[in-house]
């Protein structure tokens, strides 16, 4: 007669079996996870420019036509940049009216070429581009188009550095198909931890 309790255990040892052969081994299922690694470009020397960085107000030279000028620059984004942000304000003359500009602009280098570009956003709507060079104290940015350039106008600026807390800017523009005319020129001072906290507006009670 057929044991019937050999039959159950033969058959228990036959599934045992066959679920060990159908089952891939566990360290098939654990493989390492795949790394990618994207090669980052090198920083812009900022080296000649980084004196630039803080905060600077001055007054226009021309007595005829009275104006301000602030500048903010400061660095962003891991030191791949440099963000500037400037303003000019010029009082109602005989012959112009009163004008306030906001403008800001990216400061990096060139993938392209070497040394250093601006890219300037401006309250009038215009996207400029300008070269930058540095020649001892001068640092001269000069337009080389953009997205939205003022029609037929160039504009060129020249920072020169008198020492670490002043500097001369000197803003030249040309007409259509005209040579370069000196704009304003006006001089800026750093402007200090004291005066900041002077000209801080007082909290509200």
């Amino acid at each position: 007669m057929f044991d019937y309790n050999l039959q159950n255990a033969m058959t228990a040892i036959i599934l045992a079996l066959a679920c060990l052969v159908g089952a891939p081994p566990l360290a098939a299922k654990e493989k390492p996870p795949t790394t990618y690694q994207i090669p980052l470009p090198p920083k812009p020397d900022f080296s000649q420019v980084d004196w630039l960085v803080g905060e600077w107000a001055g007054s226009i030279t021309d007595k005829k036509a009275p104006g301000e000028i602030h500048l903010s620059v400061s660095y962003e984004l891991d030191h791949r940049v440099m963000l500037l942000r400037g303003e000019a304000s010029f009082q109602a003359t005989k012959t112009s009216p009163a004008m306030k500009e906001s403008w800001l602009g990216v400061l990096t280098s060139d993938p392209g070429a070497a040394g250093l570009f601006l890219r300037t956003f401006s309250s009038t709507g215009f996207i400029t581009r300008y070269r930058v060079t540095v020649e001892g104290p001068e640092t001269h940015f000069n337009p080389e188009g953009g997205e939205q350039p003022p029609p037929g106008w160039l504009f060129r600026t020249v920072l020169k550095r008198n020492g670490p807390q002043e500097f001369v800017e000197t803003v030249q523009a040309a007409p259509p198909n005209k040579p370069f005319f000196d704009y304003y020129s006006a001089k800026l001072s750093r402007v200090t931890v004291e005066e900041k906290v002077k000209t801080a507006p007082s909290p509200t009670q």
